[in-house]
């Protein structure tokens, strides 16, 4: 199957917030708490640096993800991002996509390093991808995750330079 990763278009917007809501729901991954509509899902892609799609050959989007600053001023050349794959595309490797689109789009907007501050320890597939592409891991934070379940996990948080 080939994917192309391309900048969101506002048409793509159902099926990003169907993907993006999957991850919310399931309660192991993302921090958000409370699932995307048509108005705020829209709201929250446009207002990120970047937001690209994954989409198969078919047309249908399999994937998505966003790149915003980490944080601001003096600290603003540091990136941050999320990831998203349907349930029924995992496996594929549109995670590898999105994630290696995702350095070069980091690049391209200035940036100087990706961060990730929250990954979930037990997310050990996105964990072997994140050190396969170069990531460094930069240590634990104890139950720095709750889970769906209230359950408390710990994340690692990692970077790679830009």
């Amino acid at each position: 199957m080939n994917i192309l990763i391309r900048a969101y278009e506002k048409q793509d917007l159902p099926e990003m917030i169907e993907i993006w809501n999957e991850i919310v729901k399931e309660g192991i991954a993302f921090p958000q708490e409370e699932p995307l509509t048509i108005q705020t899902g829209g709201d929250f892609f446009d207002g990120q640096t970047y937001s690209a799609v994954a989409v198969d050959d078919r047309g249908k989007i399999c994937g998505l993800y966003i790149l915003h600053p980490n944080n601001i001023g003096r600290c603003g050349h540091i990136c941050n991002a999320s990831y998203a794959v349907a349930s029924k595309s995992r496996g594929l490797h549109i995670g590898e996509q999105l994630v290696s689109d995702c350095l070069i789009q980091g690049k391209r907007h200035g940036f100087k390093i990706l961060q990730f501050n929250a990954v979930v320890a037990t997310n050990i597939h996105a964990r072997h991808l994140y050190e396969r592409l170069g990531f460094i891991q930069l240590g634990t934070i104890p139950g720095g995750f709750r889970k769906k379940n209230g359950q408390y996990e710990d994340i690692c948080p990692y970077y790679h330079i830009l």
